[in-house]
């Protein structure tokens, strides 16, 4: 599947959708990711790896006998892959399975992975759990909680000035804030989440780090590309050594969407905070 001459003519967001049409790997609207990484500066090797981590609360199709099997699915697309998944399009496909004799539970795995793999444009590892195998999922989120910071907000889109260190003294320190939103690019509704801060270097000063994760309250872009924006701004104003960034947004139309962004090789848990 190659990148469409305008994923915006493909999107189905705000179309109503017709959900008997049947199984169809086409409904996927696959979007460049050249197009965000170019307006941030981001041509050549990049600076950080990851992965786009989502989780299908509701994947389900028919089993032997017509007899509905409902899962829960995870998927990871790589941060290298030359194109993401608009979500609505990931709904309405996943949703196409509702009413086909799919088969086994590993057989539609293999055809989510072959499906997800050829929109993404690299290889996607799919997940399907049933019910009892269902993982304990819910932690609490990791280091210093930045809300409570006295801090005066005048910013709603992103502004990397509000990005200062605290010192030259050098920290290693875990962080992390509940009011992340930003917005759907294409309907301009809200997305809200938590992102983790966890980094190596230099002190960065907490208040201005609140500030200008909450000046991306009115940004209109994809999850994957507000990640990628704040990694690189943090990157270049702070100046740390480590540096990883990981959001956990809240579930939508059944599918949440968790992009993890890093320079030190770790990889993500699929984990959801407790406080969500």
């Amino acid at each position: 599947m190659g990148d469409p001459v305008n994923w915006r003519d493909s999107t189905p967001l705000g179309r109503s959708v017709d959900y008997d049409r049947g199984y169809d790997a086409n409904l996927l609207v696959p979007i460049p990711r050249s197009e965000g990484r170019e307006a941030l500066g981001l041509h050549g090797p990049l600076p950080f790896t990851g992965w786009d981590v989502w989780n299908a609360w509701e994947v389900s199709w028919l089993g032997a006998g017509g007899k509905p099997t409902m899962v829960r699915g995870e998927f990871r697309v790589p941060a290298d892959s030359p194109r993401i998944i608009e979500s609505k399009s990931l709904k309405v496909y996943l949703n196409s399975l509702n009413q086909e004799r799919a088969g086994t539970l590993e057989e539609v795995q293999s055809l989510l992975a072959r499906d997800l793999s050829d929109a993404s444009g690299a290889p996607v590892v799919v997940r399907l759990l049933p019910p009892d195998a269902w993982p304990t999922i819910t932690t609490a989120p990791r280091g210093q909680c930045l809300d409570g910071l006295p801090i005066e907000v005048r910013h709603y889109h992103p502004e990397p000035f509000l990005l200062r260190l605290a010192g030259e003294r050098e920290v290693v320190e875990a962080l992390h804030t509940l009011l992340l939103r930003t917005c759907c690019p294409i309907t301009g509704q809200p997305d809200w989440g938590g992102l983790e801060i966890r980094y190596r270097g230099p002190a960065i000063d907490h208040a201005g780090l609140l500030a200008y994760v909450i000046s991306f309250r009115q940004q209109q872009d994809f999850h994957e590309q507000c990640v990628e924006r704040m990694f690189r701004d943090i990157l270049a104003h702070c100046r740390p050594h480590e540096l990883t960034l990981e959001a956990h947004y809240l579930r939508r139309g059944g599918v949440d969407i968790n992009p993890f962004r890093t320079n030190t090789g770790e990889t993500p848990e699929n984990s959801r905070w407790h406080l969500q």
